[in-house]
């Protein structure tokens, strides 16, 4: 069921988003350049790799030593557009229709992370990730990441359809109230260290 309701939602989606999806893809042409779209290889479903889709918010601004630099210098001021609307998050769609993601689930992280975690966090991994999910709804980057994992498991532990409904719900309410974006003092969220 809750695939079918993934396939049948996101194509509902990018049907009736595309001309927003196609105007955010010239904002960000006119404004960034070249790559319209943000492409990182995060853990799955068990782990297992694939690229998750967003629309590019920061530059490519570099440091003397050719470093990219924080994201906070890089964040541009339509990114900030893009990610307060949640513009930027459109494309994972496309992951959604793939299979490699799901409405809501715990958010794909980095690869790099996959080593630090404990067994309970971990559990992250015992579902798809999604677009939305439980510590979305509950805090999103504002939040420390103690609590994020522990929302996490939590919702692998209780996932239900009713529950999915009432998380997507919840996403509404808090796109519209732009809460919990970034993390005090960083863009987003502080790097997690086990």
């Amino acid at each position: 069921m809750k695939r079918l309701m993934d396939i049948a939602v996101s194509l509902t989606l990018l049907a009736a988003c595309s001309p927003v999806m196609l105007a955010t893809a010239a904002i960000v042409k006119t404004k960034m350049g070249s790559p319209v779209l943000f492409k990182q290889q995060r853990p799955g479903l068990h782990g297992k790799p694939f690229y998750v889709y967003k629309f590019r918010t920061m530059s490519h601004m570099t440091n003397g030593e050719g470093k990219l630099q924080s994201d906070q210098m890089r964040l541009t001021e339509t990114g900030k557009v893009l990610r307060k609307l949640s513009l930027d998050e459109l494309p994972q769609l496309i992951n959604v229709l793939k299979g490699e993601m799901s409405l809501v689930g715990p958010r794909p992280l980095l690869m790099e992370y996959l080593p630090l975690y404990t067994k309970e966090q971990s559990m992250r991994h015992e579902v798809r990730p999604g677009i939305t999910g439980w510590a979305q709804v509950n805090g999103r980057n504002a939040i420390s990441w103690e609590e994020k994992f522990a929302l996490d498991t939590w919702y692998v532990k209780n996932q239900s359809m009713l529950l999915d409904l009432k998380i997507l719900f919840l996403t509404v309410r808090k796109v519209m109230k732009k809460e919990g974006i970034a993390h005090q003092g960083h863009a987003t969220m502080e790097k997690f260290k086990g």
